[in-house]
């Protein structure tokens, strides 16, 4: 932990590592996961049994934050790059790409390989994951679009050298173009559209907190950016007839997340104004070694975590059906009342899991970490 330079904004990594957390635990204890009529598993969220639920996914919606993140990190190994004048674009863009997917690859492999051997020894017609349990996979789509922005990194960021607030401008722009022309005049396409320029906005915001310092400005300028995504927040989901979940919550006829749309957005600027906000003590805080070594040995397995967690999930379910148990549909007393067998669970199996498959991560991230190690990177 010494090694740290002191030039590393430790908020940064804290801010990756509380995110997979939120990811982690939210699925694990805040999901009503229950079989449905053709022995599925489907795994809703209880924010409408909860009043006032929907508040807390202001803060809770954790993935702008991953995204915002990954803009802070991904700049600061672009610039270490250009320093260097020795890694060329591709260089740098696979190097990116292979922490990403190289443990993503054996993951994929090991299920690919279960399932391959569940189709030839079980009995009956084979029934793959995404048809019985499709929550399993939903959180795997951060990945794609993460790595896509990877791809966009020498453009995005060449663009935010360049124009920087009119580059964050324009993209807010296009998000309310099609945002009109989606919500407004009903083009399933914009909708879409719109929601790659949200994430490509968050990843670009996490530019700007890299590049403008945010974190140290005067504390008028970290109120006005928490203000304006608080605003806008407010004028979306009151006036603009966005849901106020940030989450997907059961009853309503749409969600802010699927597809991405303006209100994600806004709480991304939030989101980060929040963050700016609590950087001076965070950053005083994190200087502890008592606190900052558990951040870095999250963040070293972190993609592991991310991978796996569903897995670990999915095997603690198979064990309590086996013994018995029923999983109930609505969120009871009773259901409640498990929410700690729900997290300790899992996470004694996520801990072996991390133990075999964490090495590839660590391998792969290896070569790169000198480079790199300037803050959040």
């Amino acid at each position: 932990m010494s090694a740290t330079p002191e030039s590393r904004d430790r908020v940064v990594d804290a801010a990756r590592a509380f995110s997979i957390v939120v990811v982690t635990v939210w699925h694990w204890t805040l999901s009503v996961t229950h079989r449905t009529a053709d022995g599925g598993l489907a795994m809703p969220n209880p924010i409408h049994a909860v009043p006032g639920g929907w508040l807390a996914t202001w803060v809770l919606q954790i993935m702008p934050v991953f995204f915002l993140v990954g803009g802070y990190a991904n700049l600061v190994g672009w610039q270490r790059a250009q320093e260097r004048s020795d890694t060329p674009a591709v260089r740098f863009v696979t190097d990116r790409l292979r922490r990403l997917l190289v443990p993503t690859a054996v993951w994929a492999g090991v299920w690919l390989a279960g399932e391959l051997l569940a189709a030839a020894i079980l009995p009956g017609p084979h029934r793959w994951i995404w048809e019985w349990f499709p929550g399993y996979l939903v959180p795997l789509w951060f990945l794609a679009v993460y790595g896509l922005l990877i791809l966009s990194v020498p453009v995005t960021a060449t663009l935010h050298a360049r124009h920087g607030a009119v580059a964050l401008a324009a993209l807010a722009g296009l998000i309310a173009v099609g945002s009109v022309l989606g919500r407004g005049a009903g083009l399933a396409w914009a909708e879409w559209v719109t929601a790659a320029l949200v994430w490509l906005f968050c990843h670009q915001l996490g530019y700007a907190w890299r590049d403008w310092r945010l974190g140290r400005r005067p504390l008028a300028q970290r109120l006005a950016v928490t203000g304006a995504g608080l605003l806008a927040l407010i004028v979306l989901t009151v006036f603009a007839g966005y849901p106020r979940s940030m989450v997907a919550s059961v009853g309503e006829p749409e969600s802010n997340i699927l597809p991405t749309n303006a209100a994600i957005a806004a709480l991304a600027v939030f989101q980060l104004g929040l963050l700016t906000l609590i950087t001076p003590t965070a950053a005083r805080l994190l200087r502890r070694r008592g606190v900052w070594k558990p951040v870095v040995a999250l963040n070293v397995v972190a993609i592991t975590v991310f991978l796996w967690h569903m897995t670990a999930y999915l095997v603690v379910l198979w064990i309590y059906e086996a013994l018995g148990h029923t999983l109930p549909a609505e969120p009871t007393a009773d259901w409640w009342a498990q929410r700690w067998l729900w997290l300790l669970a899992p996470t004694a199996v996520l801990l072996l899991l991390i133990a075999v498959f964490a090495r590839f991560e660590i391998k792969v991230r290896r070569p790169r970490r000198t480079a790199d190690q300037g803050a959040g990177a």
